[in-house]
């Protein structure tokens, strides 16, 4: 893993998902420049419909990548930094590629506006999106070597993919989107044209309340299975701090579901992912 590309892995984490960039940071040297790495690509994929624009051009980046992990050789793929710091992660750590794969096909459902359909398919989609980060940086933690933290990868990966499109639900409502589950909304009586147009209604309030809980109880099932984790491996779960964090002001706002998010200054950041290290050492 030549330097110059590791640096550019971090630093286009660092612009594009500030928060894995942050808990990163607590991982030991090495280890923090391949989860970087599984990082950025992750980072990269998640952002491809936000570059692309439209439906068909994505569908080439997600290809590229798909080809960039199984091709022989990866020949020209090696030019592309986030690639040649993912590939060496994978060769240094003996990832599976086939999670990695999984995670690209699931990533297709953002090129589209179709609705999350039900709390099963977002339950998935969340698993093969986040939930696998935290598998993979925990097997990184472990040198390579399989480790099963079922539990607190798949809670913890659901919380943070309902906790994060808790708040982006506004900016998604306004771009005719719904990444929650449809089924919640339309069990509380909701129509799609009342979150197109931001209008607030005491159905959309039940639902947001329901997922909120839903969130709550994730994370408070991960916390559980993190606490039974060996110490060495408990690090690749830092982001459970600043969800919780994050859910608070989710909740402060929950008469207004439409609002831009509030925000967690940098410092701060650092500082709750840093005492939450300290306390779980």
């Amino acid at each position: 893993m030549s330097a110059g590309n590791s640096r550019h892995a971090a630093q286009f984490l660092k612009a594009n998902d500030p928060d894995r960039y942050f808990a990163s940071l607590l991982l030991p040297h090495g280890a923090s420049e391949a989860v970087q790495a599984l990082y950025a690509f992750s980072a990269d994929v998640a952002t491809v419909r936000d570059r692309a624009r439209e439906p068909a051009p994505g569908e080439i980046r997600l290809r590229w990548w798909v080809d960039a992990l199984t091709e022989e050789g990866h020949g020209a793929v090696r030019q592309n930094p986030l690639a040649d710091t993912l590939l060496d992660a994978i060769e240094r750590y003996r990832l599976p590629a086939g999670p990695l794969q999984r995670l690209i096909a699931a990533r297709r459902f953002d090129l589209y506006d179709d609705p999350m359909p039900d709390l099963p398919s977002f339950e998935g989609y969340a698993g093969e999106t986040a939930s696998v980060l935290y598998q993979l940086a925990a097997m990184i933690l472990n040198r390579g070597v399989e480790v099963e933290t079922g539990d607190a990868a798949g809670h913890l990966g659901v919380a943070h993919a309902l906790i994060g499109h808790l708040r982006a639900f506004g900016f998604h409502a306004a771009q005719g989107r719904i990444f929650l589950p449809w089924s919640i909304f339309a069990a509380n009586g909701v129509a799609e044209g009342e979150i197109f147009s931001g209008t607030i209604s005491e159905g959309l309030l039940a639902a947001h309340a329901q997922l909120i809980d839903l969130a709550r109880d994730h994370l408070a099932k991960a916390e559980r299975a993190i606490a039974a984790l060996p110490a060495p491996l408990r690090p690749a779960f830092a982001m459970i701090s600043l969800l919780r964090a994050y859910l608070k002001l989710v909740q402060a706002q929950s008469e207004m579901p439409f609002a831009p998010p509030r925000e967690i200054a940098a410092w701060h950041k650092i500082a709750i992912l840093a005492w939450w290290a300290w306390r779980r050492r």
